[in-house]
């Protein structure tokens, strides 16, 4: 449902002596854009349902986020701190894709081939730096 456009005239309910009979147009083309809002609520390209604190409704929100222009996906909170709850999984890399980036100081990247095994990088602002996998966790 499209949201609606463009402004309602005033010219014909702004002044005591309007005729109420020239405002019936401007009135209904008012209350057809306020019906077309109401009934656009918690629809495709409409107005997002709220919770009780004001955010949108978490079954709303995406599961996967996308930059549809190429750029990276930038989380800032005020806190400084992103919160993850679970587990992260990184897309394993070779050396030679890691090698042909241009890295930024403070990526963290999984490397699949790494001379003696796979191993985390961490990228110094320089060249990246392997974490080398130890022996398995306890059971």
């Amino acid at each position: 449902m499209a949201f609606p456009t463009g402004s309602v005239s005033e010219l014909n309910l702004n002044d005591a002596t309007d005729s109420p009979a020239s405002a019936r147009t401007d009135l209904l083309l008012a209350v057809q854009k306020l019906n077309s809002i109401i009934s656009s609520y918690d629809a495709a390209d409409g107005i997002a349902a709220l919770d009780s604190s004001g955010l949108i409704v978490n079954t709303k929100l995406p599961d996967a986020l996308q930059s549809s222009s190429g750029n990276n996906i930038t989380m800032n909170p005020n806190t400084g701190v992103v919160k993850v709850n679970n587990l992260i999984e990184l897309t394993p890399r070779t050396v030679a894709q890691l090698n042909a980036l241009t890295g930024v100081e403070g990526q963290v990247a999984y490397v699949s081939n790494d001379t003696g095994g796979k191993a985390l990088a961490v990228y110094d602002g320089s060249a990246w730096k392997k974490l080398t996998l130890g022996g398995p966790i306890s059971t």
